[in-house]
Parts: C-alpha cells; sequence; structure tokens
C-alpha cells in the first residue's frame, strides 16, 4: 500500500505564497509526480484553470483556525477522484480506487450489481445511480485494517480530513 503523505491544506498560496484568509474561495490541485500525489493550494485570484500535469482538482473556502466540526464530504469531487483512477494498474492506487468506490456505496451514489471472478480477483460491477453508467473495480482484498487505513488516506489527500 503506498502512503501518499499528501499534506492537509496549507493555507498558503502555491503562486504567491500568500496567507489564505478564513472563508476565503481556494483551489486545490493534485500533481502525479511519478512517486506520489502532491497538493497545491491557489488563491482564487491567481487561478487560471488546472496546470499541466494535474491528476484532480476541486474548489473549497478556508475554514476557521477553530472550526473543529469535520468538513461535508463533496461527492462530486469523490466521484470524480474515482473515475481518474480509473484504469491504473498501480496497487497503491487500485486499493485507493476501491475504498473510495466504498464510501460512494455507502453514500448511495454507486449502487451494487453484481462481482465475478477474473484471473483468479474478484471484480464488483457497480452503477452510477444519477447516469446510469456502468463502473468496474477490482476487489484487493484488503483486511478492515487496511480499508481505515486508506480511508484515513483518502479523507486526508482530499483535504477533509
Amino acid at each position: 500500500m503506498i502512503d501518499y503523505q499528501i499534506e492537509p491544506n496549507t493555507r498558503r498560496c502555491f503562486e504567491t505564497g500568500r496567507e489564505l484568509k478564513p472563508d476565503e474561495k481556494f483551489y486545490s490541485v493534485l500533481l502525479d509526480d511519478g512517486r506520489q500525489l502532491v497538493r497545491q493550494d491557489y488563491s482564487a485570484e491567481t487561478w487560471h484553470g488546472p496546470p499541466e500535469g494535474a491528476f484532480s482538482f476541486w474548489t473549497g473556502k478556508v475554514p476557521p483556525p477553530d472550526q473543529t466540526k469535520r468538513p461535508r464530504i463533496d461527492d462530486d469531487m469523490l466521484f470524480e477522484c474515482f473515475t481518474r483512477l480509473e484504469g491504473h494498474d498501480d496497487p497503491g492506487r487500485i486499493n485507493f480506487r476501491y475504498v473510495v468506490a466504498l464510501l460512494l456505496m455507502r453514500r448511495k451514489r454507486l449502487k451494487y450489481e453484481a462481482s465475478r471472478t477474473d484471473d483468479g480477483g474478484e471484480v464488483l460491477r457497480l452503477r452510477n445511480a444519477r447516469s446510469g453508467a456502468e463502473h468496474q473495480i477490482v476487489n484487493p482484498g484488503l483486511t478492515e485494517d487496511e480499508i481505515a487505513s486508506v480511508q484515513e488516506e483518502v479523507l486526508r489527500v482530499l483535504g477533509w480530513e
């Protein structure tokens, strides 16, 4: 399993180095440097779209410094992350995508339809509850502890923890 080591919102604009203020809109980008996903945060005024090679991006507002409540999970962003991971054969990304799929199933965005054994492993067939599109997902056979660990990583990478 890959540990992505992505830090939460830096509260600093990557472009200017300026501190982002509470309730200020920002943009975050994940870039794949070949070894890991790297996060960069941008202020709204410096954002001109995702940089070349961006793996994923999203927007949000800087929370107040004393906020203790967990931020609301954005299902659309979670689903976008799920679709961008499709076709990757790296074990860490397969694990990551599987756990994202489980989160989307829990949130009723994906529905389980069936499973089959393919090349010795289980492949789940899931359906998008909104569009009806079908998705295939490899079950990497993670233990409950491994699923919990990857879920924490998903939430941290997406800035929700």
